[in-house]
């Protein structure tokens, strides 16, 4: 029996999804992927016709994930602002530091057809959430600035614990004390 066009194309972003957890984004080849999932090396140009398509395929399935975790992070939203915002932080750090070549995929928008596959779709409401929950926090600011700047700077924990640097740095094995001062930059000490 042969394989419908819709699973063929899955079964293609998933041997790139593995692929890109085993061995980082740089691995992410047509003829790679292809292999491991079992075609000719010619076969994913019948479903992505470029390889950026693919690899948005790919970063889509991590925007997906990341979203998920974002939701479950949040709670029933009854929480505080800054509470949500630190669960949202930490599932970032954790999601970024347990799916290292995913995550390098998924923000490398150089690489990636943002427009294509919905991937605005699935990024910018995770910003959208941040701004939302930073507006509450932080009433008096411009939310969407602030909120940018939180999450360069989440971004840059994410990276530079992933390298080593931070621990090195603050003697830190735990990164939830920089997350709190991240926070604390951001939306001001916790009082209470």
């Amino acid at each position: 029996m042969e394989e419908s066009d819709t699973g063929l194309r899955a079964r293609l972003v998933d041997a790139g999804v593995d692929l890109v957890a085993r061995e980082g984004a740089a691995a992410l080849t047509l003829r790679e992927i292809a292999r491991r999932a079992g075609v000719s090396h010619g076969a994913p140009r019948r479903y992505f016709p470029t390889h950026l398509e693919l690899l948005s395929a790919i970063a889509r399935r991590g925007f997906e994930d990341l979203g998920r975790r974002a939701t479950t992070a949040a709670g029933d939203g009854t929480a505080s602002p800054r509470a949500q915002l630190t669960a949202l932080g930490r599932g970032y750090l954790e999601f970024a530091l347990g799916n290292r070549g995913m995550y390098e995929l998924m923000f490398r928008h150089d690489l990636l057809e943002s427009g294509h596959l919905g991937l605005r779709d699935t990024s910018l409401p995770l910003f959208g959430r941040l701004v939302e929950l930073v507006g509450r926090a932080r009433p008096e600011a411009d939310a969407r600035l602030v909120a940018g700047a939180l999450w360069a700077n989440l971004h840059g924990v994410a990276q530079l614990w992933g390298w080593g640097s931070l621990q090195l740095a603050s003697g830190d094995e735990d990164f939830a004390p920089l997350l709190r001062s991240v926070l604390d930059a951001h939306l001001g000490q916790e009082t209470g």
